[in-house]
């Protein structure tokens, strides 16, 4: 690990990697107190929340003081170099500030957070999701534009993905040939809501809805459609298999290994011990090195299990900020187009004119597919979701088309999408996404 050695120098040079947050609610106050007190060689100089009060209460329970508010480039740039923490609803002055390095993007917002990381890479600046759900909706073409500007995009550490993607990169780099990847689920319930999981987001200071995602499988399946889009590992099926095993280890006995060699997948194990973390499967037929993992207790071969049992995002994300700035190494990024999509399914009958209400809602759940498969079939994105409106009745456990509704008028992510689809050519030329606004124009109805 070089990332600590390289902090400390910039630690000791005075020098710290300047980071601006976007977002100051659960993570986002968590990692705000991680990098002012225990991360050397990092410090964030400004916090942009739609709350403003929130911002400030980030800073001060850092015990970094009180917080200037700022509201226009020049007084953020002055309160940056005399070292006082900023503070400002404009998330937009981070994106262009010269003296901030790094866009750290903590919403868990898909609109607000596409604006975002468009404006972050525009102002060159480089830029670490804690927003999976960003990511698995729009990140392959985020990360084309990412590269246009030279700056890099990655999805945090100590988030599944990126603790996955590390035991995918030693498993390469030790001459073994990763197949599977994925985490460790402990429940799951497709049809839970915000009202039966609210007594778990209050105890742990969450909105019911992030609860609900978690509870719903959403998050999961957003989870690990950026390990599948960020490793080309493809899903054996709609919502993976979700094998029931008391250890992870015991993967081994429910995988098929020349099926793995050929075609490597993401999955995630249900209820299995050690209970969190990340899974990877590496594939090594040399009988050599057979009898030396056996040595080390890692079994017979050709497959062996490598797992950490814990995954702290707060504690780990701003080693992303550290690689993507001082070694331009994102943790987990895209490799190309889409290999996987979430694609919403109903969790009830839903009728005709209802507004749905997107991830961790009362109405859909996500589940990871296919990329090729959603687009076939035309099927929502569960990432666009928020504010579609049913133009046709959907039953309970039916995946929903882009033909069953109409999307919200003039979002930048339904826009963004579109252009990573036309982009990886995963739409034909004469496919149109249905928006509110055309239907009304249509109709000769006003908007």
């Amino acid at each position: 690990m070089i990332v600590d050695t390289a902090l400390n120098e910039r630690h000791d040079a005075g020098n710290p990697v300047r980071v601006g947050l976007v977002g100051a609610g659960f993570m986002g106050r968590s990692m705000t107190r991680q990098m002012l007190q225990f991360t050397h060689g990092m410090r964030v100089v400004a916090i942009a929340n739609r709350t403003i009060e929130r911002a400030e209460r980030c800073f001060a329970d850092a015990g970094a003081g009180s917080a200037q508010r700022v509201d226009d480039l020049d007084a953020l740039g002055a309160a940056i170099e005399r070292g006082t923490p900023a503070v400002t609803q404009d998330p937009f002055l981070l994106c262009q500030a010269r003296q901030i390095d790094v866009i750290l993007e903590a919403t868990g917002e898909l609109e607000h957070g596409t604006q975002v990381a468009e404006a972050a890479i525009a102002g060159g600046k480089h830029l670490v999701l804690v927003n999976a759900e960003l990511d698995a909706t729009v990140g392959p073409i985020l990360k084309v534009h990412a590269d246009r500007a030279g700056v890099v995009i990655s999805n945090a550490d100590g988030d599944e993905p990126g603790v996955a993607m590390n035991l995918v990169r030693f498993v390469r780099a030790i001459g073994v040939q990763p197949v599977m990847a994925g985490n460790v689920k402990g429940f799951l319930d497709p049809y839970r809501n915000p009202d039966t999981q609210r007594g778990f987001a209050d105890k742990w200071g969450l909105s019911a809805k992030m609860a609900t995602s978690f509870a719903d499988g959403t998050k999961q399946s957003m989870e690990c459609t950026v390990l599948s889009n960020a490793t080309g590992f493809r899903v054996a099926r709609r919502g993976m298999s979700g094998h029931s095993v008391s250890h992870v280890r015991e993967v081994l006995s429910v995988v098929d290994t020349h099926a793995l060699v050929r075609e490597p997948l993401v999955e995630y194990l249900l209820g299995a011990e050690p209970g969190s973390g990340a899974f990877t499967v590496g594939y090594d037929p040399d009988p050599d090195r057979a009898s030396y993992m056996e040595y080390f207790k890692m079994g017979p071969g050709p497959l062996y299990v490598f797992y950490r049992p814990f995954h702290l995002t707060h504690l780990e994300a701003p080693l992303s900020v550290a690689r993507a700035a001082l070694f331009r190494d994102p943790t987990i990024t895209p490799l190309g187009a889409p290999v996987s999509e979430v694609v919403a399914i109903a969790k009830r009958d839903l009728q005709v004119g209802e507004e749905l209400d997107g991830v961790g809602g009362y109405a859909c759940y996500g589940s990871i597919d296919r990329a090729e498969v959603a687009r076939a079939e035309n099927i929502l994105p569960m990432g666009l979701t928020d504010g579609a409106v049913l133009r046709r009745p959907v039953t309970k456990d039916q995946a929903l088309t882009l033909d069953d509704v109409d999307l919200p008028a003039h979002r930048r992510i339904d826009e963004l999408w579109e252009e990573q689809a036309r982009h990886f050519a995963l739409l034909d030329d004469n496919a149109v996404m249905p928006s509110s606004a055309e239907v009304a124009v249509e109709s000769g109805s006003p908007a």
